[in-house]
């Protein structure tokens, strides 16, 4: 517009002062600029792409080939086009992922042709990754006209944290006998018997009572206590302010695998589980409005309209109800791929929101990266309830001992007695073995102390 404007000062000007070769000229800007503004629309209005890529759920290190077909619809060659496949800057930065090879590129493009761009990306870390849409850039040859467009869907795929295999899983073996009322009875222990009845049909031999039997002359079976290993609920805090950035990816990326790990071990039991956090799901960023607009008059109006969301006011908690199912663990692990750090909700807030949906009969396994008093107060309260808990403190060993000592002796002053500490992958193999993941004698009686 500015271009315009100045053509027609140097029209008026040239014609006031009778200037004929100046007025020429202007005449000349004038058709040139007409023709490039046509030139320019016309390429971009004949662009068209394709995206060739697979959005099947991914491991971490596992590598994707995406190509990027663009065409020149049109009759009319096209010297230059930029061609971007957009990718999250934050990604970038984070180092979640490596590219190889170009997904910027100018292309020259001739009638009805087509070229394309091809790129592997090698995924380091879980996440929900946006890939697309394509932006293209192209203009006239004086550069008076830059004309932008976004084509193609946008593409996510999921990457699934790592799962480690655990050697033990001991986490209710200290629930005390008869402390909650079981809502679903699971199994029966066969080295706690609770009473004896009349033999009913169907009642295996190793049941039967035979003192019982001999005394009464009829057929008597022995009655089980429930199993104290009654599932899992996990709980996640994952609020930014327990992750510092100089400690940052390690620590959030260590608590998803631990949870992870956990959901599998408690899964493969046959066991119910469930899981809650205060985290985001990364799908709430995600822009689903489709661009209404063909053509754009700048590059940050094209980014804007497929850049991510990265602010969020989100108050409410991720959940996956606690039950059994073989699909339990696979959408556990869906949500754990998702998760992303949030300073929405804190962890306080969350447990008295879902504690009423919580199910008694599974042990409660907490994993925290801190433990303000608000915490500590919140777990005591459910302790009191009648649920069992088991603390998990993630990536305190860079903390110092007294940060340690604090958050045990805070845990301890609620009597939550199980606390555990995990600051590494072998840590978390090792989480069943209570020797290797429960905090130092040493510390533990300064906890007392404290």
């Amino acid at each position: 517009m500015r271009w315009l404007l100045a053509i027609f000062v140097i029209l008026f000007v040239s014609l006031a002062l009778q200037a004929g070769l100046v007025a020429y000229a202007g005449y000349v800007l004038l058709g040139v600029f007409a023709v490039s503004r046509y030139l320019a629309r016309a390429w971009v209005a004949s662009l068209h792409a394709e995206c060739s890529i697979s959005t099947d759920p991914r491991e971490i290190d596992d590598v994707l080939e995406i190509i990027v077909t663009v065409r020149n619809d049109g009759g009319l060659f096209i010297p230059w086009v930029l061609v971007e496949h957009a990718l999250s800057e934050h990604v970038l930065i984070l180092r979640k992922l490596t590219v190889n090879g170009r997904r910027l590129k100018v292309l020259a493009l001739r009638a009805r042709g087509e070229e394309r761009l091809k790129y592997r990306v090698t995924f380091h870390r879980r996440g929900y990754y946006q890939f697309g849409p394509l932006h293209l850039e192209t203009g006239d040859v004086f550069g008076l006209h830059r004309r932008h467009r976004v084509l193609t869907a946008p593409a996510f795929v999921l990457v699934f944290p790592r799962v480690l295999p655990l050697a033990r899983y001991d986490f209710a073996s200290e629930r005390p006998i008869g402390e909650v009322r079981l809502q679903n009875r699971l199994f029966d222990d066969p080295t706690r018997t609770a009473g004896v009845r009349p033999y009913q049909l169907g009642d295996p031999l190793q049941r039967i009572h035979w003192r019982a039997t001999a005394r009464t002359g009829e057929l008597h079976s022995r009655v089980y206590e429930p199993t104290t290993l009654a599932g899992a609920t996990i709980l996640l805090d994952f609020h930014a302010a327990g992750y510092p950035a100089r400690k940052e990816p390690h620590r959030s990326e260590l608590a998803v695998t631990l949870a992870a790990s956990i959901a599998y071990a408690v899964a493969a039991m046959n066991q119910q589980v469930g899981f809650a956090s205060n985290g985001r799901d990364a799908t709430e960023r995600i822009r689903n409005e489709a661009v209404s607009e063909p053509e754009f008059a700048s590059r940050g109006s094209a980014r804007e309209s497929y850049e991510e969301k990265r602010a969020s006011k989100r108050l409410k908690p991720v959940i996956v109800e606690t039950r059994r199912g073989y699909d339990q663990f696979a959408q556990i692990r869906e949500t754990l791929a998702r998760l992303e750090l949030t300073d929405g909700l804190s962890f306080t807030a969350m447990l008295l929101e879902i504690a009423p949906r919580l199910p008694r009969d599974a042990t409660l396994v907490v994993l925290l990266p801190q433990v303000d008093i608000e915490t500590s107060v919140a777990l005591g309260h459910l302790r009191r309830r009648g649920f069992a808990i088991t603390a998990i403190l993630v990536g305190m060993a860079d903390d110092g001992s007294d940060a340690r000592v604090v958050a045990h002796g805070r845990l301890l002053a609620e009597r939550i007695r199980d606390v555990r500490f995990v600051n590494t992958e072998a840590d978390i193999r090792a989480l069943g073995s209570r020797a290797a993941t429960l905090i130092p004698t040493d510390y533990a009686v300064a906890a007392k102390l404290d």
